[in-house]
This record gives structure tokens, sequence and C-alpha cells, in this order.
């Protein structure tokens, strides 16, 4: 019987380049506010990439004591943050049931910062002068293991890596993992800190970066006709997935149900989608399947919409693959437009939206819609948020890889 265990959303947290909490995003989100801007971390200026989403006003020392600082990454930090918000929202005392609560959560390159720096001391100041902390400051699976020691959660602990896919996987995962009966909650998402010179540069040297430097507000534009490549995020989503029975014995607040996910991969090339769309269509096929939705039941998909010239389309075509003629009674947008993209955070924080968006029942907008490309002629929602009924909805995450995850959401019906 634990396979037909439903699973809710009963707490969320997040820390993005749109604010440090769940309200402040979502509130940027529903205002159409772009949280781009030149790059003030380092000195941008010889990089062809100047402008990134970054979290500001951040205070590390609000989540961990000095002394503890120089162990993690500033990315474990976000987690934590987010970790805390969400536990906070969902009301949810864990010493009550700590071997039934597990961590699933990811991050695409891990403590990037640190393993950037530690590298940067080896080669000028030798090996003596590597901190201890190196390694656990830089693998990724320090992020679930922290989230553990830090709320004492027992149960299955672990991270997914999966590129721009990750937090999506671990929601997946998560949610598998409360189906099956090896937990009754579980804490999951993903955390990324990549305003990094070296990361940018490489995400430029493959031509993926948007080089608007002198408009960086305007810089991230899914479905546009201008659009030149996807602008550098960062921070963690968290969300607090929990069997139904768990929720309502202790009355929590549900902002929506996990109905299913699909994944899938495109076979085709480690860093571009089959311009087909047959694999990011199979994928959200899938997920509908695996929810037990018609394609008519939907009516908003959260895209990856990474403002790319190859991922737009392609995602546009594998929609229209998955949906026929509902297409056009379909509202899609990307979220990306405002936060950029926050590479492994990305499925998680645009999972939360997606929540929060059926939640309110508004539809959050795509900005800097301003020419359409003609290959992408969907309801993009451009500009503004507007009120709409959504009964379901998709999330939708691709990574390189050819990694593809479509996860499905529905307003919670008791």
């Amino acid at each position: 019987m634990t396979g037909k265990r439903r699973v809710v959303i009963t707490g969320i947290g997040m820390v993005t380049p749109l604010g440090l909490t769940a309200g402040d995003t979502w509130q940027g989100i529903v205002e159409g506010r772009s949280g781009i801007g030149r790059i003030t971390r380092y000195d941008p200026t010889p990089y062809p990439c100047q402008i990134a989403g970054e979290v500001k006003n951040f205070d590390p020392l609000n989540v961990l004591e000095k002394k503890e600082l120089k162990k993690y990454d500033i990315s474990t930090c976000y987690a934590l943050a987010a970790v805390r918000e969400a536990i906070a929202d969902s009301g949810l005392d864990i010493s009550a049931c700590p071997d039934r609560v597990g961590v699933v959560v990811g991050s695409g390159m891990g403590g990037f910062e640190s393993l950037s720096h530690y590298m940067k001391v080896f080669w000028d100041q030798g090996y003596q002068r590597v901190s201890p902390f190196f390694i656990i400051s830089s693998i990724i699976n320090t992020l679930p293991g922290v989230i553990s020691i830090h709320t004492g959660a027992k149960g299955p602990n672990y991270s997914v890596v999966s590129a721009c896919a990750t937090g999506s996987h671990a929601i997946a995962d998560a949610y598998h993992i409360i189906k099956r009966g090896e937990a009754d909650i579980m804490i999951t998402g993903g955390a990324e800190a990549t305003v990094h010179p070296i990361a940018i540069i490489g995400f430029a040297n493959i031509k993926a970066l948007s080089t608007r430097n002198d408009e960086p507000e305007r810089a991230s534009r899914p479905f546009d006709r201008d659009r030149d490549g996807f602008v550098m995020g960062e921070g963690s989503g968290i969300l607090i997935l929990e069997s139904l029975e768990s929720a309502q014995a202790r009355g929590a607040k549900i902002y929506a149900e996990v109905l299913g996910a699909g994944m899938n991969s495109d076979a085709h090339h480690i860093t571009a989608p089959n311009p087909d769309g047959s694999g990011v269509g199979a994928c959200m096929s899938i997920a509908l399947k695996n929810a037990g939705l018609k394609p008519e039941d939907v009516d908003y998909i959260n895209a990856h919409g990474t403002s790319t010239p190859l991922n737009d389309p392609t995602e546009t075509k594998g929609i229209k693959l998955a949906f026929g003629e509902h297409v056009r009674h379909l509202a899609v947008s990307s979220t990306k437009s405002m936060t950029g993209h926050l590479l492994g955070a990305s499925g998680a924080v645009e999972a939360i939206i997606t929540a929060l968006a059926i939640y309110h029942q508004i539809l959050p907008p795509t900005i800097n819609l301003d020419n359409p490309d003609p290959e992408c002629d969907l309801d993009y929602v451009p500009h503004k948020a507007r009120p709409g009924a959504i009964r379901a909805a998709l999330s939708n995450s691709f990574g390189f890889g050819s990694t593809n995850v479509s996860l499905a959401f529905g307003r919670y019906q008791p």
C-alpha cells in the first residue's frame, strides 16, 4: 500500500538573486523583477561575460558560527539558510521522529569556490598550506551531511548530481522515498554558488552565456528572438516533502501535492538537447503518465527556459509533442528570466515557484520577452504575472549529459 501514499509540500525555503527568503523571491517573481546585475564579487571587466544573478546581502554568520565557516563552502551556507526557513515554515519538529526524516539535496558543481581557492593555495603556497577542511568544503555530499547534522534528520541521506537537473532529480528521489514508505518526511532540493571567474569563463567559452553586459536586467530573455545565452545565478531552494498522513496528523499547511516525475535521456549530445524536441517531450509525457494526468489536466508549465538559442525552441517543440492540441490552452513561463540560471539549484527553486503558483493561483511571467522567436509561439505569460486557474503543473529541468526531468504538481484536494 505504500506505493499509493500521497506526497505533499509542507515547507519551503529559498535564497536567490531576488531575495533571502521564499517570500522575498516570490514577491520578486510576481512583480516581474530582475535579480540580474553586473558582477560585484570580483572585477569582471577583462572577461566577455560580466553579469550574473548574485545573492545580495547574505551574511553566512546568520547560519554558522565563525569557527565553522572555514569548514564549508558558501553554497552550504545558502542551503542551511533555506533549510532553516523551510523547517520553520513547515512547523516541523524533527526531534519527534528523526528516523523518519531524510535528506536528499544536491548541487551541480558543489563547493566550487572552495575548490578554486585551495587549488590556488596549493600552487602558490605549497601543499602544507592546504586546509584539512579542503575536502569537506568541496565535495557535494557535504550538503546533505551538514543538513542532517544540523537538523537531526536520521533517515536516508545522500546527494544527487545531474548538472542543471540536479534539484529536480533530488525532489523526484525524495518523492519516491516517501512513496515507498522509507521515510515520512524529506528535506530536499539543491544549492549552487558558481559566480566565480573560472565558472563564468568556462560557460562563456562554450558560448552558453549572455554577453549583454550593458543591460544586465534584460539579458535573460527566454523565448525571445534576441536571446544570446543564459545568465549565471546562485542560491538554494529547499522543500519539505511529507506523506499526506503525516501532514494531516500535525495539521500542516499544504502548498501543493507532488503527483509524479518523469526522467529520461536524450542520448544525443553532452551539452545540447536533441533539437527535434523528442527527448524532452517524452520526459513530459512520462511525468504525465506517472502522475495519472491527461494533457488537458495541466494548466501551467514552468519551463527550463534557459534563454539559450538551442533550449528554447527545442523545449517548445517538446511541449507541443507532449500536449498536442491542448498546447494552445497552456500557460508556459521561464522564471529564469528573473533569477538567472542557478544550475543545480534551479530545479528546486523552480519547483517551489511552481508550487506557489498553484497555491496562489498566479501565473508567473517571462520578462524581457519583447520580440518573440517565431519558433517559440506558445503563451509564455509575457512581462507580467496574471491570475490563472492552475489545477496541475509541470516543472522542467534539463541538464548537460542529455539528462531530463519533469516534475508534476497538483492543487491539493483533501
